[in-house]
């Protein structure tokens, strides 16, 4: 395998000193995660300084270090490349990695579903050539150039997901990836705490239009209340072709028929003309609307979009993403990662074809601003659309949607996810099915991880 990066391209692009001559096969800011041969990049963060375990990383295998200062107690010949600042360094390696590139590159934000839909399209391009795509939410500052500066000379597509929590985070990390197409999902009030309108996060959002190279196109969300907005951004970046996807007869890339699987959907589409048919083992018309934006994408890219679309069979719902299992004959649906209005009424809708009991577990949404007591009581609909059965809930924000639940649905209330994992556990009845959902910082992969022992 030819060498991601050897000591003199790495000093090309950083202006760093090498200590000796090496080369690279992959780069890690994590020696937990790290693989023999990569290069390990010693990050400084507000709670740990990665200088620290760089001895750790070359004796578990690294390569080399990337360093901006000389760590103690490393063997004479370890190979160091230093440099004035590792994160200015690893940002100078992913602008390296997109100039030398021949790949089209594909990227992905969005308020709701960016993770999945990056998921997605690294199968659907996969079926067409070599990719490379985002490890987990490596979405951030020093994600999106750590994704780039990782990718392989023979890629031949890029897919990279672009997150933020403020304006113009986005704009900074796309001028990194510089995308072919860029895609977002939809917009929903998450950050809503620090942007204070959805128009506002539409906007911070849309600055992944701005980082488009010529000829690009930008894909948005029709079904989205914001998509004349975003289209009108993406005409401010001077995009040349902007797509739609959805349900509407206007769309480029529109959803044609739905139908719920036992494991998964079957799904018609027309992309671009094309006549799209394909089974994906995730269920939710979320994620299906998700699935045709990444073959629209796929068109966009010029790439085969009956091939990348037979792939999706073997797309299963990720983990906190609606993943699901088995536990003591009861189902589970695992949405505990994250949560904001939009995805837990889509969450929800996961519960209304489920036989037997329906039970909604449901914590905090978080960062929602002043108007959080409505946005969790306003959940109510989508609960009585799913005909959640019972609804157990767990903290201070998800008091406002007690209030105003019905006592013929109440299940029970707790302040925390760990406090209400035992009174869920005694609740349950043998064919239940149970959702579980909530921001990160609400940690109900406690309700999950309870779940799981209760199974065995």
């Amino acid at each position: 395998m030819t060498a991601l990066w050897t000591s003199e391209e790495a000093q090309g692009a950083t202006l760093g000193i090498p200590s000796r001559v090496f080369e690279v096969s992959g780069l890690s800011i994590d020696t937990r995660t790290l693989k023999r041969g990569d290069m390990f990049v010693a990050l400084k963060g507000d709670n740990r300084d990665g200088h620290q375990f760089v001895k750790a990383a070359l004796d578990a295998g690294a390569n080399a270090a990337l360093v901006s200062q000389q760590p103690a107690d490393l063997a004479e010949d370890s190979a160091l490349l230093t440099v004035a600042h590792t994160q200015r360094a690893l940002e100078d390696l992913a602008v390296a990695a997109r100039a030398r590139s021949n790949a089209k590159i594909v990227a992905v934000t969005g308020s709701v579903g960016k993770t999945t839909t990056k998921e997605i399209l690294r199968l659907a391009f996969g079926a067409l050539g070599a990719t490379h795509a985002s490890a987990a939410s490596y979405n951030n500052h020093w994600g999106v150039p750590l994704s780039l500066a990782a990718m392989p000379r023979e890629t031949r597509y890029g897919v990279f997901e672009i997150g933020m929590n403020h304006f113009g985070e986005i704009r900074a990390l796309v001028g990194f990836a510089r995308p072919h197409v860029a895609l977002i999902t939809g917009i929903a009030p998450a950050h809503l705490e620090f942007f204070g309108t959805l128009e506002a996060i539409a906007d911070a959002k849309a600055e992944i239009f701005e980082g488009v190279v010529p000829g690009g196109a930008a894909l948005v969300p029709h079904d989205s209340p914001f998509a004349e907005r975003l289209i009108a951004r993406a005409h401010q970046a001077h995009v040349a072709r902007i797509l739609r996807f959805g349900s509407s007869a206007r769309c480029d890339g529109r959803l044609l028929d739905y139908a719920l699987l036992a494991e998964g959907a079957h799904v018609k589409a027309d992309i671009l003309g094309t006549p799209v048919e394909f089974r994906i083992g995730a269920q939710g018309k979320h994620v299906a609307q998700n699935a045709i934006g990444a073959l629209l994408a796929v068109a966009a890219a010029e790439g085969d979009v009956l091939n990348a679309a037979a792939a999706l069979r073997q797309f299963n719902a990720l983990k906190g993403r609606g993943a699901r299992f088995s536990a003591a004959g009861v189902e589970v649906i695992d949405e505990s990662y994250n949560a904001n209005p939009a995805s837990m009424a889509a969450g929800l809708a996961l519960l209304s074809d489920a036989k037997g009991r329906r039970i909604a577990v449901l914590g905090d949404m978080l960062e929602l601003g002043p108007q959080s007591g409505a946005h969790h009581a306003g959940l109510l609909a989508a609960i009585e659309a799913a005909r959640a059965d019972r609804v157990f809930l767990c903290g201070a924000h998800m008091k406002s949607l007690w209030e105003v639940l019905p006592d013929t649905r109440r299940g029970a209330y707790a302040a925390s996810s760990a406090e209400l994992a035992p009174l869920l556990i005694r609740a349950l009845e043998h064919g239940d099915t149970v959702l579980v959902k909530g921001s990160l910082g609400s940690r109900m992969a406690l309700i999950i991880d309870a779940l799981k022992a209760r199974g065995g």
